[in-house]
């Protein structure tokens, strides 16, 4: 997608975010200082989507304003974020039907927000900033209760739904469109160095509490069911269920 289209999906992505915040002032004027100063004080997404994640992930030694900046600096960098971020909100609200508006995902969904964090470190593990990245992987993990690498390769669209406990190990691969529940583990064996973890294609659905183990691949529009236990390769459009998993469709 060019910059320009890009830009102007997401300012109207943006006046909706705005419109939304100021209906919930006028409706429950309590919260009017938590809506200006996570959406209202800002003029675009990137600005917003920073400050929230950043006023969990702050610590002592490293303040507001000093995680702020660290986020916002990576996803202004990275490619194609406008796209990105739009189309992680778009799949949040089209998916899941507790979700019925913006604002909602950038401010209480953890899933979404622990996957922009992903985004931000992964933009610095790419540049060698590894320390960084750690450093918002380990925040991460503690703020939220989810453990993505930044090395993982994650696409676009993914909804991470509800997500405690969902664990993303360093060379897993997970495919545009995605959904993934609570409790589940993409990660390796315990016996194998080097690309060791599950390869995801697009589309694809992994129930609550799946383990998916080793350097196997997982097809397009694969459906995982809940509690299974994933040691082989499933061929795409397959539903799959057990201990070890089955094939059943």
């Amino acid at each position: 997608m060019s910059s320009l289209r890009a830009n102007k999906r997401n300012c109207l992505i943006w006046d909706k975010l705005v419109n939304e915040a100021m209906d919930v002032i006028k409706r429950e004027p309590h919260l009017e200082d938590f809506f200006r100063k996570a959406i209202l004080g800002f003029e675009d997404i990137e600005s917003s989507i920073s400050y929230v994640l950043a006023d969990q992930l702050q610590q002592n030694d490293c303040n507001l304003e000093k995680t702020q900046s660290i986020i916002f600096n990576a996803l202004i960098s990275e490619s194609d974020i406008y796209e990105k971020i739009i189309c992680d909100i778009n799949t949040v609200i089209d998916r899941d039907p507790a979700c019925i508006t913006v604002y909602q995902p950038i401010l209480f969904f953890k899933g979404f927000q622990s996957l922009q964090v992903y985004r931000a470190a992964n933009y610095y593990w790419k540049i060698g900033n590894t320390a960084t990245a750690f450093y918002l992987q380990s925040r991460a993990s503690q703020v939220f209760d989810i453990d993505i690498h930044p090395a993982a390769d994650i696409g676009m669209g993914v909804l991470m739904d509800h997500a405690t406990g969902l664990v993303i190990g360093e060379t897993s691969k997970v495919g545009n469109g995605t959904s993934i529940l609570h409790g589940v583990t993409l990660g390796g064996t315990g016996t194998d160095n080097g690309d060791r973890h599950p390869k995801v294609g697009e589309n694809v659905t992994i129930s609550a509490n799946v383990s998916i183990l080793g350097n196997i691949n997982i097809g397009d529009n694969v459906k995982i069911g809940a509690g299974s236990l994933v040691l082989e390769d499933l061929p795409a459009g397959c539903t799959a269920v057990g201990v070890p998993a089955k094939i059943i469709k």
